[in-house]
C-alpha cells in the first residue's frame, strides 16, 4: 500500500485542523504514569552496575568475583569476567523480550489500563525478591519480575521517554553513590527502592481512564467518547473520535501485518526496524550505563570514584537528550546522528588509546589521565544522548504506515531487548578478551552505523507520516529496491 493514513490526506487534515481540547487532569496523569515507567526502565538500568561493584554484594551472591577482585594478579580487565554476574543484569532484557510478547494481547483484550497495573504489580513484587533476595535464584527472578512492567511503556518510541528514561538512570546513580556507604545492606536498599516509582505506576494505573483508543478497538465507542471528552475538556470531540474509528477499522482490517512488513514494498521499512535499535545498542552506551562503576573501577578507580564518575555520566546523559530535543526539529535527524557517530568514534578511540599505552594488569591510570578517560567517557555520553539514544526510538516511530506500524514497532522493541540481553550477557568477557580493544570494537560498529545513515537513511524531520512512503520512492537507492511500480513515478 501507499500510504500511511487510514483515508484521503486531506480529509485527515481537514478532520486534525477541527480537533479541539485543554490540558485536562487525565492528560496529566496519563503524562505521569508513562514518565514513572521511563524512570524505572532507566533506574533498572542504572542500578545493576552501581550494585555489582558493592563488595558486600559480591560476596553474598557472586564469591568468585569478590575473590578475584581482591587478588593483586588477576588481570584488571578480567576481575568481573563472571555469567552469572552479567545474567544479574541481562536477565532484564530476555524477560522484556518476553513480556512484549505477552503486553499485546493483554492491551488488546483488556486495555492499556490493565497492562499498566499488571506491570506496577510485578515491578513492585521484583522489588520486594531482589531486596529480600538471600541466594542467586532470588535475585533472577526478582530482576525478571522487574523488566516485566515498563516494556510495554516503551510503545510510544518518542524522545520524553527517553529524558525520563535518562533520569531514572541518573537517580539510580545517585542512589547508589549514596547507599554504597550504608555497610553491609546498601544494595539491598538500592535494590528495594524500585518499589516506589513501582507504586506510584500502580496507583496511576487505577486512577488512570482507558484509552480512547483502545475502548473504540474493542468495539466500545461509546465509552470512548466519553473518556475522550474528559481527557478534553469538551464535547466537541466528533472529528478525533471519527478518526480514531476509522483508524480502528482499517487497522481491524489488516489481517497479518508482520506477513505485510516481508513485502518488497515495505523493504526499507523493515531495515530500517531492524538495523535502528540495534545499531543504538552497538555504540555501546549500554555497557557503559550497565557497568559505568565496574568500568571505572576495571581502569583503577576506587569504589567511591567509580560510582562518583557513573554519577556524572548519567548527569551528562540526562543534559544531552534535553539538547536533542531542542535541535532535532531544528536540524533534522541525520544532522545528529552523522555529528553523533563522528564525535563517539572520536571519543572510544582516545580511550582505547589512552588505556593501551597507559594502563594494563600491573600499572594503574595515574589522577591525570583518570581525568581525561572520563571526560572522554563524557563527551561520548553527550554524543549518543542527542544522536542515537533518543532518535533510535524516533525514527522508527514515525516512519511506518498503518498497515505495518504495530509490526514494525513490535520489531523494533524486540530487536533492541535481543540486542541489549546479548551485549548486557558478553560484555565481561569481551572486556577479559579484548581489553582496551573493546572500545575500538565499538567505535567499529558507530562507523558502520555512520556510513549507513549517510548513504540509506533520508532526511524525515517535518515529514507528515502520510507521505512518508513517497520519502522511500524518491532516495536514490530504495526506489531501486522498491518494486517498479511503485517508484516508477518518482524522482531523484
Amino acid at each position: 500500500m501507499a500510504g500511511g493514513s487510514f483515508g484521503p490526506t486531506g480529509v485527515a487534515k481537514e478532520r486534525a485542523e477541527q480537533y479541539q481540547g485543554k490540558v485536562t487532569s487525565y492528560v496529566i496523569i496519563a503524562c505521569l504514569v508513562a514518565a514513572i515507567g521511563g524512570a524505572i526502565f532507566g533506574y533498572d538500568i542504572g542500578v545493576s552496575g552501581g550494585v555489582t561493584s558493592m563488595d558486600e554484594f559480591l560476596e553474598e551472591f557472586f564469591k568468585t568475583v569478590y575473590d578475584k577482585k581482591k587478588q593483586a594478579h588477576e588481570s584488571n580487565y578480567c576481575k568481573y569476567d563472571d555469567q552469572g554476574l552479567a545474567a544479574f543484569t541481562s536477565s532484564l532484557y530476555l524477560a522484556g523480550l518476553v513480556s512484549t510478547l505477552a503486553a499485546s494481547p493483554i492491551t488488546r483484550n483488556y486495555g492499556r489500563r490493565a497492562s499498566i497495573v499488571c506491570g506496577g504489580i510485578s515491578f513492585l513484587v521484583g522489588a520486594a525478591l531482589n531486596a529480600g533476595a538471600v541466594n542467586l535464584p532470588m535475585l533472577l527472578a526478582g530482576r525478571i519480575l522487574l523488566e516485566v512492567a515498563p516494556t510495554h511503556l516503551r510503545g510510544g518510541l518518542n524522545m520524553m521517554f527517553q529524558l525520563a528514561t535518562t533520569l531514572g538512570i541518573f537517580t539510580a546513580n545517585m542512589v547508589n553513590y549514596g547507599t554504597q556507604q550504608l555497610k553491609p545492606w546498601g544494595w539491598r536498599l538500592s535494590l528495594g527502592l524500585a518499589a516506589f516509582p513501582a507504586l506510584l505506576m500502580t496507583l496511576g494505573g487505577y486512577l488512570l481512564p482507558e484509552t480512547p483508543n483502545s475502548l473504540v478497538e474493542r468495539g466500545l465507542t461509546d465509552k470512548g467518547r466519553q473518556v475522550l471528552e474528559k481527557l478534553r475538556g469538551t464535547q466537541n470531540v466528533d472529528a478525533e473520535l471519527q478518526d480514531m474509528v476509522d483508524a480502528s477499522e482499517l487497522a481491524n482490517s489488516i489481517k497479518h501485518p508482520f506477513r505485510n512488513i516481508l513485502q518488497k514494498q515495505h523493504r526499507p521499512q523493515l531495515v530500517m526496524a531492524v538495523c535502528m535499535p540495534m545499531f543504538q545498542i552497538l555504540t555501546g552506551i549500554n555497557s557503559i550505563l550497565f557497568y559505568a562503576p565496574v568500568l571505572f573501577q576495571t581502569m583503577g578507580f576506587g569504589g567511591n570514584a567509580s560510582l562518583y564518575s557513573s554519577a556524572l555520566t548519567g548527569a551528562v546523559l540526562v543534559l544531552s537528550t534535553l539538547i536533542s530535543i531542542a535541535l532535532v526539529d531544528k536540524l533534522g535527524r541525520r544532522a545528529l546522528l552523522i555529528s553523533g557517530g563522528v564525535q563517539m568514534i572520536i571519543c572510544q578511540a582516545i580511550v582505547s588509546v589512552i588505556l593501551g599505552l597507559k594502563f594494563g594488569d600491573d600499572q594503574e591510570l595515574s589522577k591525570g589521565y583518570s581525568i581525561v578517560v572520563v571526560i572522554f567517557i563524557c563527551l561520548f555520553v553527550v554524543a549518543f544522548g542527542w544522536s542515537w539514544g533518543p532518535l533510535g526510538w524516533t525514527i522508527p516511530s514515525e516512519i511506518f504506515p498503518l498497515e505495518i506500524r504495530s509490526a514494525g514497532q513490535s520489531i523494533t522493541v524486540a530487536v533492541n531487548l535481543l540486542f541489549t540481553f546479548v551485549i548486557a550477557q558478553a560484555f565481561l568477557s569481551m572486556l577479559c578478551a579484548f581489553k582496551f580493544g573493546i572500545f575500538l570494537f565499538f567505535a567499529g560498529w558507530v562507523l558502520v552505523m555512520t556510513v549507513f545513515v549517510y548513504f540509506l537513511l533520508p532526511e524525515t524531520k517535518g515529514v507528515p507520516i502520510e507521505e512518508m512512503t513517497l520519502l522511500w520512492k524518491r532516495h536514490w537507492f530504495w526506489k531501486k529496491v522498491l518494486p517498479e511500480a511503485e517508484s516508477n513515478n518518482s524522482s531523484v
